[in-house]
Formats: structure tokens, C-alpha cells, sequence
């Protein structure tokens, strides 16, 4: 082979490898076109991509402004969510509540139920301004009339027991019913005012006349007992005929306490031989009214004083609980008239209120103090007429001195209680008192002193003729007043007793010194001076040991001392004779 052919067959090798792939090629080519063509495609995709994008970006933005716009008003009705649930719970009155006022009787489901029924009437009238509220305002009206006239005619019928019949017991009537269901009256005194005013004067007449005819009845069994035992005022010096052997009578005094003699029962009138002295039918009578004077005002302040507002829940249940109209302590004369008696109840005062509270506070003192006057009205007359029959004539002076000291614990009794009313009643009963105790004691103490005077030689107008066994009896009689003074005074100094006392023992005194003094010798005058003083001594030292009272050793000490020396002057005059 020559060398020129070599290149020819190389350039000739390589066309036939290009011809061998020109397919290749050509499909390389259309592949080019073809991406050219996707990536011309891709560009105007990705161009109208962002635009799209934008206008995504822009509805997402106003999106979220609408999410947070969304969860605002979320956060607002949630906030509202409670108090709109309450409103509707409370303005919306069950079916049950509803068909419980409607159609069944008055008894105890009302007292849970009128106070949900009242808390509903007053929701419903604070929010007239609420459609729904002002929708349910017809229907609540409607009950609330229909509660009231059934609550009426239910009152009514409770107090007719106490109309009709005075065996009813009043007491058992008002703390197990009529407190039970002060929650029902105290609905009607804030919702239907009308018909409470209707109840309180329908509850006043009943009571009124319950009381009136027991009282009635009471302070004539007394009166009829006490017509069986006469006794009156006699002067210290008209009772000289009488034994002075007759021990001081400690019982009796015993009526001036509340823990004394039982009370006397109406029915013991029945038994003609029946006695009993005036002033334990004084303290009968008046340990009932006690007794039922304090309850009965208990009752009407808390059953008829009723707040402006509905009470707590706790204050109701402590109000409808029967202890609260009773006492711890317990008197005898629960059973003491016809109807029984009353227990003690504590007061309860309101200090350091404002001036608003204060005025509202005696408004309703005021309120309460009229509701009693117009049922105890009688009793105070019979009260004052029997008090009358017991003091005209005057009784004697230590049944006298003892129904004061009764009257005077019972006023603090009373005050004790909280009864302003009743305690006025009876302090007026106390100054009537006074007044008759201190003549019955100038009488006697002017009765020492004419008789005095008489028996110096002065006229003394019923001509007594005053001996030995004279003077002897009066001490013995001075000495039964003092020690029965002394038993029924509790203070260490009170006036109105020992100013009397002493002027009664310096007319003793000088009793026993002016009769003595008719004697000429001055041994025998001294001996018999000495001889009154003893017997004044032996007395008051028999009497004064149960006494522990600061008086009674005064009283000793001064009549030791005056026979100290009259024993000193016998033995002067003795020795001076006896020197001649």
C-alpha cells in the first residue's frame, strides 16, 4: 500500500462514523429543541407562578387579619358566656317551680321554693331593660298572685286555732309553725305588702283576744283566792294583842324571788279551801305576764320584722330555728295560767351603726313595740286592775316590801329579755309601790312617837296604857321588820329602807328611854333600859345568823353598845351609893 492512500482513508472513516451516528445526532438536535421548548414553557409557568404566589401571599395576609378578627370576638363571648348562662338561669323559671305555685297547697316545698321564686322576681325586675325579661314579666306577675293568695288563706288558717280556742298552746303555735314558716311572710312583706299588713292586724285581733280571755280568766281565780285570805296594814302599836311568839315567816319572804313557791293554777279556785297570801298570788300573776310578755314580744320582732332584702341562706336557716325564741332557762310558770308561760330570750343590739342604720333600727323598734301594745293592751288593765285589788286596802308592810322586791326582778327580768314595752309597764307598777310603802312606814314610825308622847304623859288618842310587856312587844315587833328588811334588801345601803329603819329605831329608842324615865331611880331605870336592849340583842341574834348582810352587825353593834352602858351606869350608880 502506497502512503498517499492513508489520510484519504482516515477522513473516509470518519464520515462513515458520522453518517453511522447522524440519527444520534439528529435526535441530540430535537432533544435540544425539545428542552429549549420546556425551559420556554417552564419560564412563562414560573413568570404566572409568582404572580399567583403574590396573590396567595396577599389572601393569607387578609386570612390572618380575619383569624385574629375571629379569635377577638371568641375571647368576647366567652367573656359573656357566664353572665349570660346566669341571666338565663336566672330569669327563666323552672316548669317544676312553676306547677309546685300552680296547682299543690301551701306547706313546707313552698319555703325553699317562694325564696328561689322571690330571687327569680327580682332578677326579672332589675333587667326590664333585657327583652327576655320584660317577655317573662307577665308570667312571674301571675304567679307571684297566685303565691300570694294561697299564702293568705294559709296564713288565716293558722291563726284560727289561736282565735278560737285559749287552750291552744300558743308557744308550741308559733316556734314549731308560724317561725317555720316566717320565710313565706317575709316573701308577702316585700312582694305583696297588702297582704302582709292583712295578716299582722289578722295575727294581732287573734292574738289579742287569746291573750285578753286567759288573762281574764287567770286574774279571776286569783281574785276569787284571794277574797278567801284577809289581811291589811295595822300600826306597828295596834298589833300589841297579838302573839309576839309567832316566828318570822322566811316563806313568805321567799315570794319576792323568782325561785320561790310554786306559781298558783287557775283550777286550784275550784277547792273553796284553797288559800294563798296576796303576795303569792301577786308573784304568780306576775311571773306569767313575765313570761308571756317577753315571748310574745320575741315573736312578733322576729316574725314580723323582716329584712328589705332576701337574707343568706344562713342567716334564714338560723332565723327558723325554734331556739332562738327560747331561754336556756326555764320558769315554773310555764305552766302557771290557762296557756303556760314563756321562756327567756336574749336581746341583741346593734352599736356604732350609721346614722341611717340607727334611725331604720328605731323605725322598727318602734314598729314592734306597737304590734305588742295592741295584743297585750288588755292584759296590762287586767294586770293593773288586780294589782289595784291587792294594794287597796294596803296589804302589811312586809308583804308590801316583798311584792316590790319582786316587781323590781322582774323588771330586770324583762329588760334582760328585751321588752322595752313590757318593762315600762312594770316600773310604772314599781313607782306606784313606793309611794304607799313609805306612808305605811311614816304611819308607823308617827305611831312610835305618840305613843311615845303618851306614855310621858302627853294624850294619846286611844288611850293605850303603855307597860312593860308594851314596850317588849314593839321591840320584838321592830326587830321581825328590821331582819325582814334586811332579808329582802340586797344592796349594802339603800335609802329608801334604812333611812326608815333608823328613824324607826330612834323612836324605839326613845320608847324604851322615855318609859323608863317615869322611874325615879336611876338603878332601876338603867336595869330596865338594860333589860329592853337584851331582849332587842337575843332577837336580833337569834334572827341575824342566816343573814349575812352588813346592816345586821351595825344594828347589833349599836344595841350592845347602848346596853353596855346602861350595865355601866347600874354599876356606877351601885359603887357611888355604896361609897355614901
Amino acid at each position: 500500500m502506497s502512503t498517499n492512500n492513508i489520510p484519504y482513508s482516515s477522513s473516509s472513516k470518519r464520515e462513515n462514523e458520522n453518517l453511522s451516528r447522524e440519527k444520534e445526532f439528529v435526535e441530540l438536535h430535537e432533544q435540544v429543541q425539545n428542552s429549549v421548548h420546556l425551559l420556554d414553557s417552564l419560564e412563562a409557568f414560573l413568570s404566572t407562578f409568582q404572580k399567583d404566589l403574590t396573590a396567595v401571599s396577599g389572601q393569607i395576609s387578609e386570612l390572618q387579619d380575619r383569624s385574629k378578627d375571629i379569635d377577638n370576638r371568641l375571647k368576647n363571648r366567652r367573656k359573656i358566656e357566664k353572665p349570660l348562662a346566669s341571666l338565663i338561669t336566672d330569669i327563666i323559671i323552672p316548669p317544676s317551680l312553676a306547677t309546685l305555685i300552680l296547682d299543690s297547697q301551701v306547706g313546707e316545698p313552698w319555703i325553699v321554693a317562694i325564696d328561689e321564686f322571690e330571687r327569680h322576681l327580682q332578677v326579672i325586675k332589675a333587667r326590664l331593660r333585657v327583652k327576655a325579661a320584660r317577655d317573662l314579666g307577665d308570667v312571674a306577675e301571675g304567679l307571684r298572685i297566685v303565691a300570694a293568695t294561697k299564702l293568705r288563706v294559709f296564713f288565716l288558717a293558722l291563726f284560727q286555732p289561736i282565735r278560737n280556742s285559749v287552750t291552744t298552746n300558743m308557744q308550741v303555735m308559733q316556734t314549731s309553725v308560724l317561725i317555720k314558716y316566717r320565710p313565706l311572710f317575709a316573701f308577702l312583706k316585700r312582694q305583696a305588702a297588702p297582704v302582709a299588713h292583712e295578716l299582722q292586724r289578722s295575727y294581732v285581733g287573734a292574738a289579742r283576744v287569746y291573750y285578753e280571755t286567759g288573762f281574764r280568766r287567770y286574774a279571776r281565780s286569783l281574785g276569787v283566792i284571794k277574797a278567801r285570805t284577809t289581811e291589811r296594814f295595822d300600826l306597828i302599836v295596834q298589833e300589841l294583842e297579838k302573839s309576839d311568839d309567832i316566828p318570822l315567816d322566811i316563806e313568805r319572804l321567799s315570794n319576792a324571788q323568782f325561785d320561790g313557791p310554786s306559781v298558783t293554777l287557775s283550777y286550784m279556785a275550784d277547792d273553796k279551801t284553797y288559800r294563798e297570801y296576796p303576795e303569792a298570788l301577786f308573784r304568780s300573776l306576775l311571773l306569767v305576764f313575765m313570761d308571756n310578755a317577753t315571748a310574745e314580744y320575741t315573736f312578733v320582732k322576729t316574725f314580723f320584722t323582716v329584712e328589705s332584702t332576701l337574707p343568706t341562706l344562713d342567716s334564714q336557716k338560723s332565723l327558723l330555728s325554734p331556739s332562738t325564741l327560747l331561754s336556756p332557762m326555764e320558769r315554773q310558770s310555764n305552766s302557771g295560767s290557762d296557756y303556760g308561760g314563756r321562756n327567756k330570750v336574749e336581746s341583741i343590739s346593734i352599736t356604732g351603726a350609721p346614722n341611717s342604720a340607727t334611725h331604720a333600727a328605731r323605725e322598727e323598734q318602734s314598729n314592734v313595740d306597737t304590734i305588742w301594745k295592741q295584743v297585750f293592751n288588755p292584759v296590762l288593765e287586767y294586770v293593773q286592775i288586780f294589782v289595784k285589788t291587792v294594794f287597796e286596802p294596803p296589804p302589811p308592810i312586809l308583804p308590801l316590801l316583798t311584792m316590790i322586791r319582786l316587781t323590781e326582778h322582774v323588771v330586770t327580768e324583762i329588760e334582760n329579755r328585751a321588752c322595752p314595752p313590757g318593762v315600762t309597764f312594770m316600773f310604772s307598777l314599781r313607782l306606784q309601790m313606793w309611794p304607799v310603802f313609805q306612808k305605811l312606814m311614816n304611819d308607823n314610825i308617827e305611831a312610835l312617837k305618840k305613843l311615845a308622847e303618851g306614855s310621858s304623859g302627853g294624850y294619846f288618842s286611844r288611850t293605850t296604857i303603855i307597860t312593860e310587856s308594851t314596850v317588849k312587844s314593839i321591840c320584838i315587833r321592830y326587830i321581825k321588820i328590821f331582819i325582814a328588811f334586811v332579808i329582802l334588801t340586797e344592796k349594802e345601803d339603800e335609802t329608801m329602807i334604812f333611812s326608815n329603819l333608823l328613824r324607826m329605831r330612834q323612836e324605839v329608842e326613845k320608847l324604851i328611854q322615855r318609859y323608863t324615865s317615869q322611874t325615879s331611880d336611876a338603878v332601876a331605870k338603867a336595869t330596865a333600859q338594860s333589860a329592853f336592849y337584851e331582849v332587842l340583842l337575843r332577837g336580833l341574834n337569834r334572827e341575824v345568823q342566816s343573814v349575812a348582810h352588813p346592816k345586821s352587825q351595825n344594828e347589833l353593834a349599836y344595841w350592845a353598845k347602848l346596853e353596855e352602858e346602861a350595865r355601866r351606869k347600874i354599876v356606877s350608880v351601885q359603887q357611888t351609893r355604896a361609897r355614901r
